[in-house]
């Protein structure tokens, strides 16, 4: 058993991964990875002549499944919905933080809800895991020309989807710390000049929390927005820079209590979009951590 419980371990960022991916949530995901494992304790360990193909097709099949009903929940939210933020000193382990490093910006995570569980499931895995077409087939239940034909209506409608653009880290760290400083300027041109015309800001607070309940769209309706919350908020908040899926982001804290986490679609040097997350139910794992005092990519500003 001890060999079994091993090989869980080492591929649960995998598994984690995929299911992170499919629904977008990380509780969901970690209660799907948990049902992984109570089945590959109870007959996996014994059935399965390939450990890790095993338990990927119980993952996909699980997520898929769950999917079905998230997606119908979702059609119930209030206000635009946000992938859970996933941040870089949440993950369980080294390999999960590496297993997790690319691909699960909230850009691309908005770009896979254009898809269907079955196409999310084709999609990720062969696109993102290098998964060949007949153990995706496998693993979702269909044949290889079907699951060809899935995964070819899946990039069609993903390429429809905003284009993405690789920044490098560094370049990202510095406009966010420019972001910061024009938004506690209070002065709408000074956050307008990071901008792109076409610049969106989307909030989900989940009908709990105040939040946009439409996503705001245009440079200028932006940046007034952005001054206006710093403008209200001076006295009582601090942003945090952090890791969040994958990509710098901010940790904003209010009145000592972690109050929204949000992240940035970058695109030629400037801010083509911002997603603030203040639902406390995507919140509630950073209720007990504490504001961090390091270097620039945990750094903590006050205003």
């Amino acid at each position: 058993m001890d060999t079994a419980t091993d090989t869980f371990h080492h591929l649960r960022p995998r598994l984690f991964g995929i299911a992170y991916r499919m629904l977008g949530l990380r509780t969901e995901a970690e209660d799907i990875v948990q049902e992984a494992w109570l089945r590959w304790h109870m007959r996996g360990a014994q059935d399965a002549h390939t450990p890790e193909a095993w338990l990927v097709t119980v993952v996909t099949r699980l997520s898929i499944d769950r999917l079905r009903g998230v997606m119908t929940e979702r059609e119930r939210y209030v206000g635009p919905w946000l992938p859970e933020p996933l941040l870089e000193s949440q993950a369980a382990s080294p390999a999960e933080a590496v297993e997790l490093a690319s691909d699960i910006s909230t850009a691309f995570l908005l770009m896979l809800e254009r898809l269907g569980p079955e196409e999310r499931a084709v999609f990720l895995l062969h696109q993102v895991f290098d998964v060949d077409y007949a153990e995706v087939a496998a693993m979702v239940g269909k044949t290889e020309a079907a699951c060809r034909k899935i995964l070819q209506r899946a990039r069609e409608r993903v390429r429809a989807a905003r284009p993405r653009f690789t920044v490098e880290r560094e370049a990202h760290l510095e406009l966010l710390g420019r972001f910061i400083e024009a938004a506690r300027s209070h002065d709408p041109q000074q956050v307008l000049a990071l901008l792109t015309d076409d610049a969106t800001y989307t909030g989900d607070g989940g009908g709990k929390v105040r939040a946009t309940v439409r996503v705001v769209a245009g440079a200028a309706r932006v940046a007034r927005l952005v001054a206006g919350i710093e403008r209200k908020w001076t006295e009582r908040g601090r942003h945090e820079i952090i890791m969040v899926n994958g990509e710098p982001g901010l940790l904003t804290w209010r009145d000592g209590v972690p109050d929204s986490v949000s992240s940035f679609e970058l695109r030629d040097g400037r801010i083509a979009a911002i997603y603030m997350v203040r639902n406390p139910d995507k919140l509630g794992s950073l209720g007990g951590r504490a504001p961090s005092t390091g270097p620039i990519n945990a750094r903590v500003i006050q205003e």
